[in-house]
C-alpha cells in the first residue's frame, strides 16, 4: 500500500481559467483519494474516485472522463496493466500515473502503455495542479485541433441563409432563437443550398452550451462500411496498424452533433443510432463496454423523410424520434427580396478571402438574378459571387443557360431609368463587355464567363458577328 504525500491545503494561485473537464481518480489509499478529489473539485466540472481498477471500470460505463490520475500499485490489477487495457479499448484520454516506488523500468513501461505524465509521492500541490492543468489542456486541444482539421477538410463554410430582412428569414430566425435552448433533438428540412448546415450552427450558438464543440457529418459522404466506427469510435487498432481513436458523438461531448443528409444513413445503422439517441450511450465498434454520451443532435434532409419511411428506406419509429422539433428551410425562390442583401453580403466576406476588389452589381443585375429559379438555392447564390469577384464582375452568363430562352418566358426588368431591358439585351451587353476586355479571345472569354467556347461562338454568331471576328 502506498503511503499519501502530506495533506496540503490546495493553493488557489492556480485555480482561474482551468479548463473544464472530467477526471476519475484511482488511489487504494482512502487519505490520499480524499486529498486529490478535494484539491481538483473546485478546478473542473466532475471528479469520481474510486480504489481499484475493477471500480474504476465500473465508474467508465456510467461517464467519459478527459482525464484518469491513475496509481501504479493497486491490489488486484494494477495501474498499467488497466491502462493497457483503456488504450486496448480505444481510450484516448490523459492518464497521469502516480506512484510511491517507481525506478527506471516502472517509469519506461507506463510510458509505453500509453501514460501522459508521471508524478513521484511524495509530490506537491504544485507539481499536481501543473500536471493536472497540462493534461486538460491537451485533452481539450487534442478534440478541438480535431474538429478544427475535420470541418477545414470535409467541409466549405455554409451559405448564409440567415441574411434578409423577409418575412420567411425572420420568421426562420425567430423559430432558432426559440428553440436554441430548449435541449431537444431537431430535424432541419429544405432543398440543397438552403442553409440547413448555418441552421444547425446557429441553434449551437444561440444555445446554453456555444463554447462546446460543434460538429458536422455528411452521413452522405460517409462509406457505408466506415459510419459506424466514425460515429461511435473503435476499440484497439485498425488494419493498417493505426491506433483509433474516439468516434464523432466522444467528439460532440457537451455541445452539439449534426447529422446532414439523415436519410442515406445505412438501415442497418439507424436501430443502433435510435438506441443511442434513447439511452446516451454508445458501444465503440469493437468494445465489450458502453460509454455515456451527452450530445445534442440536430439531423438535416433534403428530400421527404416520411417518403422513405413508406418506401422502407428508413426507420418510423426513427423518424418519430427525429421529429420531436422541425424546422423547415426554404428555398431562396420563396424569398428572393433578400437577394440584394445576400449579394452585399456574399460580396463583402468573400472578396478579403480571396484578396480581390469588391465588385460593383447593378440595379438591371439584381433585377435579373430576381427573375432567375435558383435550384441551387442560396449555395449557388454564394458561387455565383465567388467566381464573379474571381472574374472581376457578376457573372451572369453562368446562369444563361438555366433560364428559359423561349420568347414568352423572357420577362422585362426595369431599370433604375424607367427604361425596360430584356434578359437578352443585358446577356449580350455583358458577353460583348468581356469579349472586349480580352481583345476578342474567345477561348479566354468563354473561361470567364464560364462557358464553352461553342456555346459564346453561336451566341455571338446569333447576334451577327463572324466566327473569327472581333465585335464591336
Amino acid at each position: 500500500m502506498n503511503n499519501p504525500s502530506s495533506p496540503i491545503e490546495p493553493s488557489d494561485e492556480l485555480a482561474d481559467q482551468w479548463p473544464l473537464g472530467s477526471v476519475l481518480v484511482v488511489d487504494d489509499e482512502p487519505g490520499m483519494r480524499h486529498f486529490l478529489e478535494k484539491t481538483l473539485k473546485p478546478r473542473v466540472g466532475l471528479v469520481r474516485v474510486a480504489g481499484t481498477a475493477e471500480e474504476g471500470a465500473e465508474l467508465f460505463l456510467r461517464h467519459r472522463f478527459d482525464l484518469v490520475i491513475l496509481d501504479i500499485a493497486l491490489p488486484g490489477k494494477s495501474g498499467i496493466e488497466w491502462l493497457k487495457e483503456l488504450r486496448a479499448e480505444g481510450y484516448a484520454g490523459e492518464v497521469i500515473l502516480i506512484t510511491a516506488f517507481a525506478d527506471l523500468e516502472t517509469a519506461i513501461e507506463a510510458l509505453r502503455a500509453g501514460a501522459s505524465d508521471f508524478l513521484l509521492k511524495p509530490f506537491r500541490v504544485t507539481q499536481l495542479l501543473n500536471a493536472f492543468r497540462r493534461g486538460l489542456e491537451r485533452a481539450h486541444l487534442k478534440r478541438e485541433n480535431w474538429v478544427l482539421r475535420r470541418n477545414l477538410s470535409q467541409r466549405t463554410p455554409p451559405a448564409d441563409g440567415l441574411i434578409g430582412h423577409s418575412i420567411v428569414v425572420k420568421g426562420l430566425q425567430s423559430a432558432l432563437q426559440r428553440i436554441a435552448g430548449v435541449y431537444s433533438t431537431v430535424l432541419l428540412t429544405g432543398e440543397s443550398g438552403t442553409g440547413k448546415e448555418l441552421a444547425a450552427l446557429a441553434l449551437h450558438r444561440l444555445g446554453p452550451n456555444a463554447s462546446a464543440p460543434f460538429v458536422p457529418v455528411n452521413c452522405a459522404t460517409m462509406s457505408p462500411a466506415l459510419i459506424e466506427s466514425e460515429l461511435f469510435g473503435q476499440a484497439g487498432w485498425t488494419a493498417d496498424g493505426r491506433k483509433t481513436r474516439d468516434g464523432l458523438f466522444v467528439y460532440a461531448q457537451g455541445g452539439t452533433l449534426f447529422l446532414d443528409e439523415i436519410g442515406d444513413m445505412p438501415l442497418a445503422l439507424q436501430a443502433t443510432f435510435l438506441r443511442v439517441l434513447e439511452d446516451k450511450h454508445i458501444r465503440p465498434v469493437g468494445s465489450e463496454h458502453e460509454i455515456p454520451v451527452d450530445a445534442r443532435i440536430v439531423a438535416a434532409t433534403n428530400r421527404p423523410l416520411a417518403d422513405d419511411v413508406a418506401a422502407g428506406r428508413f426507420r418510423k419509429d426513427l423518424y418519430y424520434r427525429l421529429q420531436v422539433v422541425e424546422i423547415r428551410l426554404p428555398p431562396l425562390r420563396e424569398h428572393k427580396e433578400d437577394i440584394p442583401d445576400l449579394v452585399e453580403h456574399f460580396i463583402a466576406t468573400l472578396a478579403p478571402k480571396l484578396g480581390v476588389p469588391p465588385i460593383a452589381v447593378t440595379r438591371d443585375e439584381l433585377d435579373f438574378l430576381a427573375q432567375y429559379g435558383w435550384p441551387g438555392n442560396v449555395r449557388e447564390l454564394r458561387n455565383l459571387i465567388e467566381r464573379s469577384l474571381i472574374v472581376g464582375a457578376l457573372n451572369v452568363s453562368a446562369l444563361y443557360q438555366s433560364v428559359d430562352r423561349a420568347p414568352n418566358a423572357v420577362a422585362l426588368a426595369k431599370s433604375a431609368t424607367g427604361e425596360t431591358t430584356d434578359l437578352h439585351a443585358l446577356e449580350k451587353r455583358h458577353i460583348l463587355a468581356v469579349l472586349d476586355s480580352v481583345a476578342g479571345d474567345k477561348t479566354r472569354a468563354a473561361q470567364m464567363l464560364g462557358i464553352s467556347r461553342r456555346t459564346l461562338e453561336r451566341r455571338v454568331a446569333d447576334w451577327g458577328f463572324e466566327a473569327g471576328a472581333r465585335p464591336s
